[in-house]
């Protein structure tokens, strides 16, 4: 007959749903990290590029852009950020609107307003992974229990470590 341990059995049992907590947890971690590393060059989203700004071809204000953007709508839009940047070889702004509304973008040259095209699969894909993790309107909801699940995971690798350390400590003495 073998002797066990005190706490053997529990200790078998933390280091099973440490191991299967981590494989749930590495998943949504593998998806964020892949996209946000791909987020480094942009060539890769959109197929853009980092263009400088020649100042001298601007001729509307921001504060016109977004005058000019509510225009277009015909109503007052959420516009949550205003940003200046080169597409196709033009200066735009590109207002986006808060809580999933399009973006528009303004002609920093001409004013003229256009709806922002839509992504590319792949820049979708990198969007959804990297900032809504594929989940909608689940999303706080499932990084909540994912962070829970991460936390769990933490412990019982503590857990397991310092019974490990701490078994060894006894077994020298």
């Amino acid at each position: 007959m073998l002797l066990r341990r005190p706490g053997e059995k529990m200790r078998k049992f933390i280091y099973r749903a440490h191991v299967w907590l981590a494989l749930i947890v590495a998943i949504p971690v593998l998806a964020w990290t892949s996209s946000g590393l791909l987020y480094a060059w942009p060539s890769v989203v959109e197929g853009g590029k980092i263009e400088s700004i020649d100042a001298t071809r601007i001729h509307v204000l921001p504060s016109d852009a977004l005058l000019k953007a509510n225009e277009f709508a015909g109503k007052k839009l959420p516009i949550t950020a205003l940003t200046l940047l080169m597409r196709e070889g033009r200066p735009v702004y590109q207002a986006i609107g808060g809580m999933g509304a399009d973006s528009l973008l303004i002609d920093a040259e001409s004013g003229a307003v256009i709806k922002t095209p839509p992504p590319t699969a792949l820049t979708r894909y990198f969007r959804q992974a990297h900032f809504y993790f594929f989940a909608g309107s689940w999303q706080v909801t499932l990084l909540i229990g994912l962070s829970a699940l991460a936390g769990l995971s933490a412990l019982s690798g503590l857990y397991l470590s310092l019974t490990l350390w701490f078994g060894k400590l006894s077994r020298r003495s």
